[in-house]
This record gives structure tokens, sequence and C-alpha cells, in this order.
């Protein structure tokens, strides 16, 4: 009863530290303090249920038990980071962002091209990556380069449909405004259409940033060399290993925050001129 006791005193206190710094100025550090008490508030709570209710290892390990395998397994873990993060996801990312990139700009210059690709891209869209990853994986190999082809399919279509969306985002009177300045089809891109997209892309780019992680862990269940997170958490869930399970899972969650992150960042960088950026400090 001590450990519920205190699950429910912790709990009660996260939520009085947050009521009042919702009623404060809103500062950097009041918006960065709300997340990490939400956090620390469950990890908390997790371990004192935990131990309260004395529940197997082997069911929930305690976030107690997570930290210390994290720490002992930490070679183990940044060789698995490295084969599906900047091997697979990370270079599937850039060839299929770069790709629905440059097939956007030629749909929008030659548009009966759109009636073509984008049923086609919509199909890719909807094959489901538990049917395609084997497929991918037969014909690319088991190693890094079959997980990386799996995150092209996954961020090709959403970055191909914001593109293309971004770029004919721009009104009529703009575009005129352009064309008396005797302004040609790709200085009016460069200097018109593509600003004028930049917040659609970076909403494909973090929309992909998500799915390239996912897409690359999933596809390492169906085949991978002796390395990696997906092929990791197969086999330790084989094993009963689930605290180096839950570090696996820990490395994606925080390897997946800080790629969304760093594209939020570029983007209020990038686009601090557009109205949706107005207002955010």
């Amino acid at each position: 009863m001590g450990w519920l006791v205190f699950a429910l005193g912790v709990w009660a206190g996260g939520w009085w530290l947050n009521h009042v710094l919702a009623h404060r100025p809103k500062t950097r550090l009041t918006r960065l303090a709300v997340p990490v008490i939400f956090g620390v508030t469950i990890l908390m709570i997790w371990e004192a249920v935990v131990h309260g209710l004395e529940i197997s290892p082997i069911l929930l390990p305690p976030p107690s038990q997570i930290a210390v395998t994290f720490a002992a397994k930490t070679d183990i873990l940044w060789e698995d980071f490295v084969q599906t993060v900047i091997k697979g996801a990370l270079t599937g990312y850039v060839i299929g962002c770069g790709a629905a990139f440059l097939i956007a700009v030629a749909i929008d210059r030659f548009p009966f091209l759109q009636r073509g690709l984008l049923p086609v891209g919509n199909f890719v869209a909807a094959l489901p990556i538990i049917g395609m990853a084997p497929i991918l994986v037969m014909w690319f190999g088991f190693d890094w380069q079959s997980k990386a082809a799996v995150v092209v399919v996954m961020v090709f279509f959403p970055m191909l449909v914001n593109t293309v969306q971004g770029l004919q985002d721009t009104n009529a009177m703009q575009r005129d405004l352009m064309r008396t300045y005797a302004a040609g089809y790709w200085m009016t891109l460069l200097k018109l259409r593509l600003p004028a997209a930049m917040p659609f892309i970076f909403n494909g780019l973090k929309i992909g940033s998500t799915l390239a992680l996912i897409g690359a862990i999933v596809a390492e269940f169906f085949g991978s060399p002796i390395k990696g997170m997906g092929f990791r958490i197969s086999t330790s869930v084989g094993q009963l290993a689930l605290d180096l399970v839950w570090a696996e899972i820990a490395v994606a969650a925080m390897a997946g925050s800080a790629f969304y992150g760093g594209i939020a960042l570029l983007e209020k960088a990038m686009t601090f001129w557009h109205p949706s950026q107005r207002g955010r400090t």
C-alpha cells in the first residue's frame, strides 16, 4: 500500500505543479517545465505501481531496471541505432523525400502528370507495410538497403502530396504580378511558389520523420543481420528480456523526438515570416 499511496501523492503533486505553471506567463522555462514534470510524474508512478502491485519484470520492468539495462548495454544500443536510424531510416528518408520533391515540381510544371502519378502514389501509400516489407527484403537483401527501401515507400506519398499542394497555394493575383515583371516559370517557382510552399513542404518532412523510423524498425522484423533495433526487439521478446526491449523503445523515442524537433526548428528558422509562425516564441 505504501507504493500505491506514493503513486497517488506523485500524481497529485505533478497535477498541482502543472496547474500552477499553466496560470503563469508563458516563457521558455514554463513551456519546458510542463512536459518535463509530466514525464517525470509518469515514470515515478510507473515505478511505484510496478513495485506496489508486484508486477513481474517479465511483463513490465520498472523504469529503474530499464535505466540500468540502458547504461549496461550502451554499446549494443549504439550499434542498433547506427544500423536502423542512420543507415536505414535516414538514408531512406533523404531518398524518398528528395524524389517526392522533384516529382512534385515535375507535376507542377506538367499538369498532365498529376492525373497519372498521383493515383500511383496513392496506390503505393495504401499498400500495407507488413506486406511490402518482406518483398523489399527479398529484393534488396537483409542489410540496411532493404530497410531504406521500405522507408522510401512510406515517406514518398506524404511528401509528394504536401509539396504539390504547397506549390498550388499561391493565388492568381500573386502569379499575375510575377508575369508583369516578365518572370518565367522557373523564376516564379524560386521567388514565389517555393517560398509559399515551405510550410507544406515542412509538414511533409515532419510526417515523414516519424514514418521513417517506424518503417525501418518494422522492416527489420522480416529479415536483418544480427543488429538493428527491430532485430533486437524481436529477439529480446523471445528471450523474455523486456528490459532491453524497453531500452530499445526509449532509444527509438528519443531519436524520433530529436529528428522531429530538428525539422521543426529548421522550419521555424526558414519560415519565420509566414503567418503560421507568428506569435510563436
